[in-house]
């Protein structure tokens, strides 16, 4: 209500009245601004009550920038801080609102306005009376005014929120549809009427299905040409459908939506002061399925169950790779077969990977949370090589018995894919003739004599002609590309290939993501502790089904007191040599039989030579240790031997052997030469030396 007073107060100065009085006018909404316009009439009438005051009019000034803002704090108000600059600048004598809730909802600007008042002797008046901020009586109504200016929109606030709580609560507050959903004439919620909204989405529900990652969707949309329906909440044609290219913002935003379950949801996020954006006040978090407000199941029609988007969503979840928090990640393009899957077996927690080697190319599997956490030492380190190949051949074994059902399904998956995405190229063709016959119908109904209406109109129909003439031969080269049945010989070819799965398993084509999804499909994760058993590792796959098994795999040691079974290869190696076999054939026998060097790789002669160094097992040498004699026991001559009987070198004893002029025996490779020589044969050889020596000597 406003009063004009126009007796004098003590309190109004010649000084105040020297500087200008500022009206300040304010709505909370657009919608107050355009509906409440008598309020807003009577906030400009103060100008009056300036005048009223003794301020002529030309000193008067209106500040109404803030028309449509809320004065609860949470927008910036230009035209308050207009105000207050005016008043901090000392060109304000006198303030008039209509009253406290006028100029600030919240106490932290109510006091600020009334200390800078009180400082520059700036008087506030509203449309009853006059205040002066620095007497104690006026100080005390202003501050009680601003209190209960806050009090009554906390109350307004807590009685709106528990209105639409009470009408979430029964399912009858009208939320915004996803693009999937609609409201019909009653106000029900039904899938949207648009056929090829419908199969959209039915084909991203089916392809996370059967992808199990929302970027592998996105892929798969964008490499097929298809489109995601959106509903803008915003914008020129708000609430109305439109086609947008995929991303994985879009795919993850309907694979999170509990609309499409058919449930109501209300409460799914919830404002956070502490997570707003640049530029904004507000910031908003997600709640917890748990934790939300109001959420009634099978409340309208749906396109998967509630159970299948729980699902989702514990995928979606374990697809974020944080091994910490026990989530394995999507598959990747690492060589690490069990990347994401592989648990520690002496603390439980998830491994994670790093690479070794030159290139970077040896996987391994490493257990870092003491470390990282603790600053203590890793927990354990597993190669992944040796460990892949058992898992690997585990999994094949077990998958022998289906490999005709599981080609039988992949071609009947590929025969219903190629099915949707015809369906879906079909409706996206319907579309646009009908886009196009549209904007027939509407050129046709234009008078011929209105050519400024109707050649834009012309151009609008052309413009659709053409993007049927596109969709169209898009549709022509899909359908060239991929073939909507297969063939006998595709279905022959794709069956041989499921009755081979090893084959599948290692052509180039199939990636290393690719065999981890696989891999997935039958196990969830497998246990590794290379600690419980000297010189191994030790595996338990958890099958998808639940059921568990244990498994060894031999592990590279650095040295052979770790060595996996030290006291059978020891066994073997002096049997060997018993039978006077060399330390290479000793090697050889040993990788036959399945023996891996402590490194992990073959046997080699000087392997076995450390060994039985280490062990004292004598040499089988006729000589032992020894060095070889100039002659054996029984009369025949060593290499060294007959070296120095004919005056040669040792390396010329070894030419005269393969060229036939010495006769030589061993006992196996490896073991001393035995050279027989008759006196005879030594004068002849040594002739042969002196001969050479001459003609040498006569040729320099």
């Amino acid at each position: 209500m406003l009063i004009s007073l126009n007796v004098a107060d003590e309190r109004l100065t010649t000084a105040h009245r020297a500087k200008l009085a500022y009206v300040y006018v304010r709505q909370s909404s657009v919608n107050q601004v355009r509906q409440h316009q008598e309020s807003t009439e009577l906030q400009y009438r103060l100008v009056d009550r300036a005048i009223g005051l003794g301020w002529p009019p030309e000193r008067v000034q209106v500040i109404d920038e803030d028309l449509g803002k809320s004065g609860a704090g949470g927008v910036d108000r230009h035209g308050f801080q207009k105000l207050i600059a005016e008043i901090g600048l000392g060109n304000a004598g006198l303030v008039v609102s209509l009253d406290a809730s006028r100029l600030a909802r919240n106490n932290r600007d109510w006091h600020q306005l009334l200390e800078l008042c009180s400082v520059f002797g700036v008087l506030i008046a509203d449309g009853e009376r006059l205040y002066d901020p620095r007497a104690y009586h006026d100080r005390l109504l202003l501050g009680l005014s601003g209190i209960m200016s806050e009090a009554e929109l906390h109350q307004l606030r807590m009685r709106l929120h528990q209105g639409e709580r009470q009408k979430a609560a029964r399912g009858e507050l009208r939320l915004p549809l996803p693009a999937g959903l609609a409201y019909d004439r009653a106000g029900t919620i039904i899938l949207n009427p648009d056929e090829e909204v419908q199969a959209c989405l039915h084909l991203v529900f089916a392809k996370f299905r059967e992808l199990q990652s929302a970027r592998r969707v996105m892929r798969y949309l964008d490499r097929n040409g298809l489109s995601l329906p959106v509903r803008p909440l915003l914008g020129p044609s708000p609430h109305e459908i439109v086609w947008r290219a995929p991303d994985s913002a879009r795919v993850l935003s309907i694979l999170q939506n509990p609309a499409y379950t058919g449930a109501y949801v209300y409460g799914r996020r919830q404002k956070d002061p502490s997570r707003c954006r640049p530029g904004s006040l507000t910031g908003t978090v997600k709640v917890a399925i748990g934790d939300w407000a109001v959420c009634l199941h099978a409340a309208h029609p749906g396109y998967i169950s509630w159970e299948e988007f729980m699902a989702n969503q514990g995928r979606l979840a374990d697809n974020v790779c944080r091994y910490e928090a026990g989530h394995a990640g999507v598959p990747r393009k690492g060589a690490a077969l069990l990347q994401g899957i592989a648990i520690c077996g002496r603390c439980g927690r998830r491994m994670s990977m790093r690479y070794t080697g030159p290139n970077a190319d040896y996987p391994v599997y490493c257990c870092r949370s003491d470390r990282d956490q603790q600053g203590s030492v890793l927990c354990q380190e597993v190669r992944a090589l040796a460990v892949d190949a058992l898992v690997e051949r585990v999994v094949l074994d077990a998958l022998v018995p289906d490999q005709i059902e599981i080609a039988l399904a992949a071609a009947g998956q590929l025969e219903q894919e190629s099915r949707q995405l015809e369906r879906h190229w079909a409706l996206r063709v319907e579309r646009a003739r009908y886009e196009a016959e549209r904007a027939r119908r509407q050129y046709d109904a234009v008078e011929p004599e209105n050519r400024l209406v109707a050649r834009s109109l012309e151009r609008a129909w052309e413009e659709k002609l053409r993007v049927v003439e596109a969709v169209e031969q898009q549709h022509a080269r899909w359908r060239v590309q991929e073939p909507l049945l297969i063939g006998p010989a595709e279905r022959a070819g794709l069956q041989a290939l499921g009755e081979n799965l090893p084959r599948i398993w290692n052509t180039a084509t199939t990636s290393a993501a690719d065999r981890k999804r696989i891999l997935r499909f039958v196990i969830r994760e497998v246990v590794l502790d290379q600690k419980r058993t000297r010189g191994q590792v030790w595996l338990k796959i958890v099958w998808q089904t639940g059921a568990t098994s244990e498994h060894h795999v031999q592990r590279r040691v650095h040295t052979y007191r770790d060595y996996i079974d030290i006291d059978r290869l020891r066994r073997r190696i002096v049997e060997l040599n018993a039978e006077h076999k060399m330390d290479g054939e000793i090697a050889a026998i040993l990788n036959e039989e399945g023996f891996v060097a402590a490194r992990g790789c073959a046997f080699t002669g000087e392997n076995v030579w450390v060994l039985r160094t280490r062990w004292g097992i004598p040499t089988v040498k006729i000589n032992g240790v020894d060095k070889n004699p100039m002659r054996w026991p029984d009369g025949s001559f060593s290499i060294q031997g007959a070296a120095a009987e004919l005056g040669v070198t040792p390396q010329t004893v070894f030419d005269y052997l393969a060229r036939g002029l010495l006769a030589g025996r061993q006992l196996t490779k490896g073991q001393p030469w035995q050279i027989e020589l008759s006196d005879e044969q030594i004068s002849q050889l040594r002739n042969r030396v002196r001969r050479t020596k001459r003609s040498k000597k006569e040729a320099s």
